[in-house]
């Protein structure tokens, strides 16, 4: 980790990867080394013609070099179900698994996970390793602007999502590897039930969240100006991307107010050029400029809603996936930074009872001495 770059500029851009892209390839004695090296997006200076467009391709541009190109591990999201019960109605999405490795009992699986399965594996790979940056997971909640909740569109946005995560962990050298992955994967659902409830019970889990927020409390002291820099970064370019998803959502949805309108008009014109023998012509001619208005927005808004609204959104769950990370970082080193100073409290401590007792022995010495 202290081989990085300080450069704030050049932080961000290594950090989050275009939709096609790969996820962190780093050795995790260097996990947040994916702050890279050769980007320059400051001061208005032009971007390179080699950088990467979306945030999937920014994950970490970095490769191992024993890694060779050959896959081993294939996972597809698909076939959306609703289930209904008394309490709750939730979507599963079947995971079909096909690998070569050895340590999977079988080649081929398929099982079926709903959200909250791909939220406790986040969980638990972010447990696991709490400095590697990976893929977010799509918002629990369905954000502003967007369909309803379990309408059609938002399950296949969705399912896309955990599709996409699922295959940057298991492009992850590393966090392909974890044992958590590979029963997500593989066990039945009353297995991974089973192997949930073996976790961190719930005072474990407090405890560990009791110490973070006591960490976050006494800040970290003597922070690495190159992490200081970075956050401050990620922050700035986090609040631009925030608000360039909300304006294109603002768009998209007076695009369609405006497609409602249009709409309405169309047939307006055509009808009162039934009526109008002198206008026929030009009125026809309104309504036909209408329908094309039409099918142009149509095509606009669809392209807006499909491509650049979910990449600016993915671009903000990004930056929060990274200042997640440097905020578990700061943790750990105020976490450190504490053990050290109780260390040296108890050292001063010993060493003071170590001189009491010393000069306790001269003066029983001298006294002894002088009788």
């Amino acid at each position: 980790m202290s081989g990085m770059s300080a450069d704030p500029a050049q932080a961000l851009p290594a950090v989050m990867s275009p939709l096609s892209g790969q996820m962190l390839e780093l050795d995790e004695d260097d996990d947040l080394e994916v702050f890279s090296k050769d980007m320059n997006l400051m001061d208005g200076s032009p971007m390179n013609a080699s950088m990467p467009t979306s945030p999937a391709s920014m994950i970490n541009q970095y490769k191992f070099e024993e890694e060779t190109d050959a896959k081993d591990i294939f996972v597809t999201v698909d076939n959306p179900e609703s289930h209904v019960t008394a309490l709750e109605t939730f979507i599963t999405y079947r995971v079909v698994t096909k690998t070569t490795r050895s340590e999977f009992d079988s080649c081929e699986y398929e099982v079926r996970r709903r959200y909250q399965d791909f939220l406790w594996l986040k969980e638990r790979l972010e447990e696991g390793h709490p400095t590697l940056i990976m893929h977010p997971l799509p918002e629990k909640f369905v954000m502003k602007g967007m369909v309803e909740r379990f309408n059609d569109d938002f399950i296949e946005t969705r399912q896309k999502a955990l599709h996409k995560f699922l295959n940057r962990v298991a492009d992850h050298p590393i966090l392909s590897c974890h044992e958590d992955f590979k029963i997500f994967l593989t066990a039945q659902a009353w297995e991974l039930t089973s192997h949930k409830k073996q976790g961190p019970g719930f005072l474990s889990r407090m405890g560990d969240t009791v110490r973070a927020v006591a960490a976050s409390v006494r800040g970290v002291r003597n922070r690495p100006e190159e992490f200081t820099a970075m956050l401050e970064y990620v922050d700035s370019f986090g609040q631009k991307m925030i608000s360039l998803d909300k304006v294109t959502q603002r768009i998209v949805k007076e695009q369609k107010e405006y497609l409602g309108e249009l709409k309405e008009y169309g047939p307006v014109y055509t009808l009162w050029s039934g009526s109008e023998e002198e206008l026929v012509e030009p009125l026809k001619g309104v309504a036909s400029c209408i329908d094309r208005c039409c099918k142009a927005t149509e095509e606009q808004i669809g392209h807006l809603s499909e491509n650049l609204v979910p990449l600016l959104h993915e671009y903000v769950l990004c930056t929060d996936s990274v200042k997640a990370v440097l905020r578990r970082r700061d943790n750990i080193q105020a976490e450190s930074e504490a053990k050290n100073d109780a260390l040296a409290n108890r050292k001063a401590d010993r060493e003071a009872i170590v001189k009491i007792v010393t000069r306790g022995r001269h003066s029983r010495a001298k006294a002894e001495g002088g009788s």
